[in-house]
């Protein structure tokens, strides 16, 4: 299952709409067990936003038109380390046949607004993205950095915070289950 949008890139080499896991070996802490949602990816470099890394905040605490807004109860996510302080308003909705939703990356707070009223819409503000230069995520791909994977049916019910990244990790297969869940410390196992 892969998101549908306008804005993600059409190649068919194209990962956008797919999620990017971190392989359990990446120990550096910006990406370490992260999910990213791919929301374009093409010849010239990628972009999304890490989906695991709740800040515990709403957009009411950046106070301006939040504070007292319609998307004042809308949860803040470290989207990644890419313009930390730009804000993305990020939106999903279950197509009707629930086989995947839409996806609206990157909307204005007027559109944003007109969808945090609408039924089995979810409404996300990241602060900061993950981005690639051209050939970048490739090479990281070929390094086995990452782990690609389509994205699965209750992504959007998951609790986001690393059990997302192990949830759908394992889901790959067997291999992966055993990995994902691997102690940080094994000696402590």
């Amino acid at each position: 299952m892969r998101a549908s949008s306008s804005e993600t890139s059409s190649g068919s080499d194209s990962l956008a709409g797919s999620l990017l896991l971190a392989h359990p070996s990446l120990k550096e802490a910006t990406f370490r067990r992260t999910a990213i949602l791919l929301s374009n990816h093409d010849a010239e470099g990628a972009m999304g936003v890490v989906l695991n890394r709740p800040m515990r905040r709403v957009l009411s605490e950046l106070g301006g038109d939040f504070a007292l807004g319609p998307l004042a109860k809308v949860p803040l996510f470290c989207g990644g380390p890419v313009e930390p302080r730009q804000l993305l308003l990020c939106a999903w909705r279950p197509h009707t046949d629930q086989d995947g939703f839409k996806l609206f990356f990157g909307v204005s707070p007027e559109k944003a607004t007109e969808l945090v009223g609408e039924a089995d819409v979810h409404l996300r503000a990241f602060l900061g993205y993950a981005g690639w230069t051209g050939g970048q995520l490739e090479s990281e791909l070929a390094r086995e950095t990452w782990v690609v994977s389509d994205l699965v049916p209750d992504l959007l019910t998951q609790t986001a915070d690393e059990g997302l990244w192990r949830h759908v990790l394992g889901g790959i297969d067997p291999h992966w289950k055993l990995m994902a869940g691997e102690p940080d410390e094994p000696s402590r196992n």
